[in-house]
């Protein structure tokens, strides 16, 4: 089993997701958008996902600058998106890419860290909608496109935080570990679709900066510093590496 000082110290050779078709949700900012950079320069051509649609253009012209594959833009809030919206989706990218060959669930809000005791129900809802509901829905509407491809993958970005004051955030994030595991499990044979998780630690990020105002951001690694699991699961390295939940 690969550790995470192997993940971490791991070097994809030159266009390793060159010719497939990768989703990332949260591609604005952070994680995503280092990581659609990442697997851009591979060879991929990078399905943009957020609802920040000014970032995410910032996200697509930098792609494009840097020469690699035109990516594609697809604007969706998490918050509001129905299971139509995500069949909608999926309908898109059958028509014009014929298939899928990886998903990266990144996108993420976490609310508030607040007691349960004083939780509102409506961020509760909202913060189960985005971090739980969404990816179980994207996953169910693209699953038939990615049992198409050769090679397919999905990568979470996980989070262990299930201690005092995560509320519904930590319990997404647990849900989303069984979720998973359930779908590694249900793919483990054919149709074979490689499922890992990685969870990344704290980075400098706006979103850890939102939460934890007081800290010293440049003493975090980078989002930059973190992608190397994530090409490795996307890749055809990862062989058939499956269920695993990476703490780095």
């Amino acid at each position: 089993m690969i550790t995470a000082e192997q993940l971490l110290a791991y070097r994809p050779t030159d266009l390793l997701l060159q010719d497939r078709v990768i989703l990332i949700t949260g591609a604005a900012m952070g994680m995503g958008r280092a990581l659609s950079l990442a697997c851009a320069a591979q060879g991929a051509t990078v399905i943009l996902l957020d609802k920040v649609i000014r970032e995410l253009k910032a996200v697509y012209d930098a792609i494009e600058v840097a020469g690699s594959p035109q990516p594609a833009i697809y604007p969706l809030n998490f918050e509001g998106a129905t299971a139509k919206d995500y069949q909608d989706l999926a309908n898109t990218l059958g028509e014009q890419f014929g298939r899928l060959d990886g998903v990266v669930h990144n996108a993420a809000w976490i609310g508030a860290l607040t007691p349960l005791r004083l939780y509102e129900v409506e961020m509760w809802s909202r913060t189960l909608m985005v971090n739980l509901h969404a990816p179980f829905l994207l996953s169910q509407a693209v699953l038939p496109l990615l049992e198409k491809a050769a090679d397919p993958a999905m990568v979470f970005s996980t989070h262990d935080c299930q201690k005092a004051y995560w509320g519904a955030f930590g319990v997404a994030k647990a849900g989303q570990d069984g979720l998973l595991k359930i779908l590694a499990h249900e793919y483990q044979d054919q149709p074979r679709i490689r499922i890992n998780g990685v969870d990344t630690g704290p980075i400098k990020s706006a979103l850890r900066a939102e939460h934890y105002p007081g800290e010293d951001a440049d003493a975090l690694p980078s989002p930059e510093e973190r992608i190397w699991p994530y090409l490795y699961f996307l890749g055809p390295d990862a062989g058939h590496t499956t269920g695993l939940n990476v703490r780095l």
